[in-house]
């Protein structure tokens, strides 16, 4: 009597929900080491450059301040591109969000602004819809299209409705809001005795960097920015964990599979469209609550940004997010402290030769060397430059995010039917 052995298997290593909303696949615990690796990076970077702006709660306070837009469109882009719809218009329903959170925050405060910037931007998203879902035209045509009208229409707009209007504005402003959204700061730690803070001017190793960031996202975080911060992991659960983010995705990756099993098809990516432009909208309020006003021009291609961010991150809220913060951080740090930007030069060099080890691991000697090039470019820029002119100063964040797109490009993978022109019956 013979026996056969029960074949033997194996199965995947489990992902845990931290992983799968910020990579999609690793371990968790990748995700840690980036971090307190990123850290010690910084604090190394500070004591060398002696640039104590690098880690101050400051930077870290205004470099959140400056994500949250960016990581608001992202999460509209999010949405729309898990549904297979591209949204380039992210720009112009921004504009549209600016515009509709000085229109309705000026007569109703800023309660009135956050809805008024969300229904505006829900209306491009609608457009941007009806033109792909309906009636086929190329999604970066519509998105363009978007972007160019949003900027005509809110100038007609202002001309009608702020022209020698009693409560003041014009015809590139709106009426300042007529009340500010509150702020909150943990008791003890950020406020009061601001433990954190003594700990931070310290400017002891590691210790101070982390009191720095810890107070800089906890001291006067404004109500709009804990929304945004929930936002990431509520999207997540919602693309990730319900029906209905089932529903959205497959719309994404093979809408023909997802018709033939029920999924309506069609209203799913109106959906995730809509939701899109008033992600996108939301973003423009953070803008408006800065300046308290709207400003033509204020969104300064942060739509664009939000959309490199969510490229970035893989299509994963948490990624994105990562985008963000990275692209703040920059942004915030120019404008603390125009020295404090020579220092990125040395973090660069140190990232860049990391990358250039990791390629000739991989037996990729050709991006190793290129790598291993421009962190020597990076680490003269550093030990020869003692304060980069104003203009290129500005134009950092712009080029961190290029930089940081170019090293993820080889990760990255966008849903399946992202952008294309979906017809039922048609294969």
């Amino acid at each position: 009597m013979s026996t056969t052995a029960a074949p033997v298997t194996t199965s995947a290593p489990s992902r845990g929900p931290l992983t799968d909303l910020f990579l999609g696949g690793g371990t968790a615990r990748r995700v840690t080491w980036i971090v307190v690796g990123l850290m010690l990076l910084l604090s190394v970077v500070r004591i060398i450059s002696g640039e104590q702006a690098l880690t101050s709660s400051s930077t870290f306070s205004t470099a959140l301040l400056l994500a949250v837009p960016i990581g608001l469109a992202g999460l509209g882009g999010l949405f729309a591109e898990r549904a297979g719809v591209v949204n380039i218009g992210l720009e112009g329903m921004m504009i549209l969000g600016t515009w509709g959170a000085g229109w309705a925050g000026y007569q109703w405060g800023w309660a009135g602004a956050i809805v008024g910037g969300i229904l505006f931007g829900a209306a491009g998203g609608l457009v941007h819809a009806i033109a792909t879902v309906t009636f086929g035209v190329d999604h970066v045509v519509s998105g363009v299209a978007i972007n160019i009208l949003a900027g005509g229409l809110v100038r007609f707009l202002s001309e009608l409705l702020y022209v020698d209007n009693p409560a003041g504005g014009g015809v590139t402003q709106s009426p300042a809001l007529s009340s500010r959204p509150p702020s909150f700061s943990l008791p003890v730690l950020s406020d009061g005795p601001d433990l954190l803070g003594d700990l931070a001017g310290k400017e002891w190793f590691l210790v101070s960097d982390v009191a720095g960031l810890l107070r800089g996202v906890t001291s006067g975080v404004g109500v709009l920015t804990l929304i945004a911060i929930l936002l990431v992991p509520i999207s997540y659960v919602v693309l990730w964990r319900t029906a209905f983010g089932l529903r959205l995705r497959s719309c994404g990756e093979n809408p023909a599979a997802a018709d033939s099993l029920g999924v309506p098809v069609y209203r799913m990516k109106y959906i995730a469209v809509v939701i899109s432009g008033g992600l996108a909208g939301l973003g423009g309020v953070a803008l408006v609550f800065v300046a308290n006003i709207f400003k033509e021009g204020q969104t300064g291609g942060r739509g664009f940004i939000g959309l490199a961010a969510l490229i970035f991150g893989n299509w994963r809220p948490g990624g994105l997010a990562a985008g963000a913060g990275l692209f703040g951080f920059a942004d915030g740090l120019q404008l603390r402290s125009r020295t404090a930007v020579v220092a990125l030069l040395l973090l660069l060099a140190v990232l860049l030769l990391a990358v250039a080890v990791f390629q000739t691991v991989r037996g990729k000697y050709v991006q190793a060397v290129l790598a291993a090039a421009f962190a020597a470019l990076s680490l003269v820029g550093f030990l020869t430059i003692e304060e980069l002119p104003e203009g290129i100063v500005s134009f950092t964040p712009h080029l961190i995010t290029l930089l940081v797109l170019s090293l993820a490009s080889q990760r990255l993978r966008m849903p399946k039917a992202d952008g294309l022109v979906y017809r039922r019956g048609e294969s």
